[in-house]
C-alpha cells in the first residue's frame, strides 16, 4: 500500500539522484560546461577572489645582473550572497488516496509531477544564465500603443509572463499586475494585459519579470550591461570591462573579427559562441563548408556548429539580438549543496498545504554565478534600429 513514508522515500532515494542528473547535465551547453563547487561558498554568501596576472612577473636579464622585482597577483574580492532557487510539486491527498492500492499508478503519478518540474527548473536556469539578477528579459525600443511595445529581443516563451516596466533605477510600473497576453515574434512586439499611461516615455526602459529584482543568479546580462559588476565601477578597471561590439547586418567579418579582437586583448582563447537559433542559422550560411562544420559530438551532446574551430550552440533563452563568446572556463557556479529537497522537523519531504487537501515538496539549490574573468568575454549586438 502506498503512504506518504515510502512516498517520502521514493523521493529522496530515488527521484533525487536522478533529477539532480537531469539538473546538471540538460540545463543548456554553457552551463554544462562550467564548474560548479562548494569551495567558494563561506556562510550565505559566495566569495572569490579574482586574478589579474602581470606580464612584470616574467622578465629577462643578465647573467650576474640584478634580479627582477617580486610582484605578486592582483586580486579583486568578490562576495555575494547565494541565490534561493526553489522548485515545487504538489500532488492532492484525493490523488494519493487513489492509487493507495495501485504502486505502478502512484509511480506514475510521481513521474509525471518529476517531469513538470524538471522541464521548468531547467528552463528557469537556463534563462537566469542570460539575465542580470533582476529578471530581465528585454528593452522597450519603441512604443506602440499603450499595451503594445516593441522590444530590442522577443521569445515565444514570453507569453504569460508576470512583469514589470522599470528604469535604471528601478522606478516605473510594477504594482499593476501587468501580464503579457500575446507575443509577435515577426514584428518584435508584446501586448500587456493592462494600458500603461505615458506609454511615449517608455523607450529605453527594461521588462523584467515581476517580483524577483535581486533574486536570480547574476548572469551574463550582469556582465555586459551596466557601469558596475560586483561591486566595481567598469570604466575603473578594464578587468571588469567585457569586448562587445555593435553590428548591423551581421557579416563572416563580424564574427572571425570578434574572435580574434577578443583572444587579442584577453590571451585566452574563446571556446564558445552561444546565439539564438536564427543567429546560429545565420552564421552558418556565412561560411563554407571548410569553415563550418556540423556535428553532434558537442559538450553535453548537444547539437552545434564550428567557426574557426569554436562550436556554436543556439539556446532559446539568449536574446535574438546578442551573440556571446564565452570561456566557460572563466565562470564557476558557486553552490551551497546540489539540490536536495527540504525536510521538515520530522525529517519529512511531502507536506501538508495548511488549509487544503493536498501534500507538497521543495527542491532547492542555494548558488550563484561568477565569472573569473569578465575582461576576457565577448559580446556582438546588434545595433537598435
Amino acid at each position: 500500500m502506498i503512504t506518504l513514508s515510502n512516498a517520502d522515500a521514493a523521493l529522496k532515494e530515488y527521484y533525487l539522484d536522478a533529477v539532480t542528473q537531469q539538473l546538471n547535465d540538460g540545463v543548456s551547453p554553457f552551463f554544462s560546461a562550467i564548474e560548479k563547487t562548494t569551495q567558494y561558498v563561506y556562510g550565505k554568501n559566495a566569495r572569490c577572489a579574482l586574478i589579474k596576472g602581470d606580464l612584470n612577473r616574467i622578465v629577462s636579464g643578465d647573467e650576474d645582473g640584478e634580479l627582477p622585482d617580486a610582484v605578486g597577483n592582483n586580486y579583486y574580492d568578490v562576495t555575494l550572497p547565494l541565490k534561493n532557487i526553489y522548485g515545487t510539486v504538489a500532488i492532492s491527498d484525493k490523488a494519493i488516496r487513489a492509487s493507495q492500492d495501485s504502486s505502478g499508478a502512484f509511480v506514475n503519478l510521481l513521474n509525471a509531477e518529476m517531469e513538470g518540474l524538471v522541464s521548468d527548473a531547467k528552463a528557469n536556469f537556463s534563462r537566469m544564465l542570460f539575465g542580470d539578477g533582476n529578471g530581465f528579459i528585454a528593452y522597450i525600443v519603441e512604443a506602440k500603443s499603450g499595451t503594445t511595445f516593441r522590444l530590442s529581443s522577443v521569445k515565444s516563451w514570453f507569453k504569460g509572463l508576470k512583469v514589470a516596466i522599470l528604469n535604471a533605477a528601478g522606478n516605473g510600473y510594477s504594482a499593476q499586475n501587468l501580464t503579457i497576453s500575446s507575443v509577435d515574434t515577426e514584428a518584435g512586439t508584446i501586448t500587456l494585459s493592462t494600458s500603461l499611461a505615458n506609454y511615449t516615455t517608455l523607450a529605453g526602459y527594461s521588462v523584467v519579470i515581476n517580483g524577483v529584482l535581486g533574486k536570480e543568479l547574476t548572469g551574463l546580462a550582469a556582465i555586459f550591461d551596466g557601469g558596475t559588476l560586483y561591486g566595481y565601477t567598469k570604466t575603473d578597471d578594464e578587468f571588469f570591462s567585457p569586448y562587445i561590439k555593435s553590428y548591423t547586418d551581421l557579416t563572416a567579418d563580424d564574427v572571425i573579427g570578434a574572435i580574434e579582437e577578443l583572444e587579442e586583448r584577453s590571451g585566452e582563447k574563446v571556446k564558445m559562441i552561444v546565439c539564438s537559433h536564427a543567429v546560429r542559422n545565420k552564421i552558418a550560411s556565412l561560411f563554407s563548408g571548410s569553415r563550418v562544420i556540423n556535428t553532434s559530438e558537442i559538450t553535453g551532446g548537444y547539437t552545434g556548429v564550428y567557426v574557426n574551430d569554436v562550436p556554436v550552440y543556439a539556446d532559446r533563452f539568449c536574446p535574438g539580438d546578442r551573440i556571446y563568446l564565452l570561456n566557460p572556463d572563466d565562470f564557476v557556479l558557486c553552490q551551497l549543496c546540489d539540490w536536495e529537497w527540504m525536510e521538515d522537523d520530522g525529517g519529512r519531504i511531502l507536506t501538508r498545504v495548511a488549509g487544503k487537501a493536498a501534500y507538497t515538496a521543495t527542491l532547492v539549490k542555494y548558488a550563484e554565478l561568477i565569472c573569473k574573468k569578465p575582461y576576457a568575454q565577448g559580446l556582438l549586438q546588434q545595433a537598435v534600429e
